[in-house]
């Protein structure tokens, strides 16, 4: 998965204001203590680094409260109106809000989406393996950065290592004390909230809204009459389009023509543009020469941009730039969607390119380079046949 594709959050600290953004939360499987669970917590510990000596009290984080699911993500360059959150809280159909403090800024020398949050009540809105884990909010309430998992295992920055976090003129030493991927696309980093006022992040600028009965698309058409001018919405983590089956067979019958798919010109510009990249070094967050090389969804977009075709940035929104099919109905020009991440399940974080005859284009991990491989089915999710409006569609909805 690379880089994340910056939608809402807005770069305060350091650097300009963007307004772009993305979305779900789905964080870290760390610690479980569960009799008979050792096994599980021992791998699971692995992405956990070790609490060393700490000040802070055994009650400095609260236990576990009622989980609850964000649908909708909203940010502003400054601190939301605390009678404009009070207004969402009593909204109709509203379970819960979390206001957290968030913005691009720079970890480990990469510009990424990061939050500022309550260690003790965000842990709330996270799936029920992170959510359990007093071990990683604990590092993050004790002054610690929890950073994605694509970031760790393919940006290359090891646990429990030391790196700097803030903006581009100011920024302070915080140790990686969690691989924790947020699901949230834009979001590779957090910290406590104490520690992002020390960086002088905004307080209080954004927030995660439960709606569970409520469509998330009908919910922030009404929110938009309450928010600030320069305020955005989006939804969380929104779902992958599945066709209707034909004979049974799901993403059987996505279309094959009719202007909603690439013509046979267009693919053979993808084929073709993505084999010039062949030998550049994968890079985390890479997708152009200026990087120095690419990363998976980096080297879709591209690709995809060379036939006049606009990608959102990261795996998780590509995968609803068309219509999810078996890989057994695969064509050269799909692109082949995988769910690899160990601490967030079922969430999207690579794609390559499909060639036909079981072969790909891909940028499989760090310490490889762009290169042609025999496609493996483990952890796959299908194929995903582009639609350019779809696709277009998706990317100018999360500023893509």
């Amino acid at each position: 998965m690379g880089k994340p594709n910056r939608r809402i959050l807005p770069t305060i600290i350091g650097v300009s204001v963007l307004t772009t953004l993305a979305a779900n939360v789905a964080v870290l499987v760390a610690h479980d203590d569960t009799p008979g669970n050792d096994r599980k917590a021992e791998k699971s510990a692995r992405y956990v680094a070790a609490s060393g000596s700490t000040s802070l009290s055994p009650t400095a984080v609260a236990p576990l409260g009622g989980r609850l699911t964000p649908h909708v993500l909203v940010a502003a360059p400054s601190t939301l109106p605390a009678d404009v959150v009070q207004r969402i809280r009593g909204a109709k159909g509203v379970k819960g809000v979390e206001v957290v403090d968030a913005v691009q800024g720079m970890v480990g020398g990469k510009q990424v989406g990061l939050m500022g949050v309550n260690p003790s009540t965000f842990r709330n809105y996270t799936p029920k393996p992170t959510a359990k884990s007093d071990a990683l909010w604990r590092n993050v309430a004790s002054g610690d950065v929890a950073i994605s998992f694509t970031m760790g295992s393919d940006g290359g920055v090891a646990l429990g290592s030391q790196i700097p976090v803030g903006g581009k003129q100011r920024q302070s030493q915080l140790r990686v004390g969690a691989y924790a991927t947020m699901g949230v696309s834009d979001v590779d980093a957090v910290i406590s909230h104490a520690a992002a006022q020390s960086l002088g992040m905004p307080s209080g600028n954004a927030m995660l809204i439960s709606v569970p009965k409520t469509e998330p698309k009908t919910f922030i058409k009404k929110l938009r009459k309450v928010l600030p001018k320069q305020a955005k919405a989006v939804a969380v983590n929104p779902e992958i389009d599945f066709p209707k089956a034909g004979a049974g067979v799901p993403g059987a019958d996505a279309p094959a023509s009719n202007g909603q798919v690439m013509t046979a010109r267009q693919v053979q510009t993808v084929i073709k543009a993505a084999y010039t990249r062949l030998g550049w070094p994968y890079v985390w967050g890479g997708e152009s020469e200026a990087e120095g090389g690419y990363d998976c969804s980096g080297l879709m977009q591209f690709a995809f941009a060379k036939a006049g075709i606009r990608l959102p940035r990261v795996a998780a929104d590509q995968a609803r730039a068309g219509w999810v099919i078996p890989y057994s109905k695969a064509e050269p020009g799909d692109m082949l969607i995988w769910a690899n991440d160990p601490t967030a399940p079922g969430y999207i974080s690579h794609i390559a390119l499909y060639l036909g005859n079981g072969k790909m284009i891909a940028a499989p991990r760090r310490g490889t380079v762009v290169q042609i491989q025999n496609v493996y089915t483990r952890n796959m999710r299908g194929a995903v046949r582009v639609s350019p409006r779809t696709a277009a569609r998706v990317a100018g909805a999360i500023g893509g």
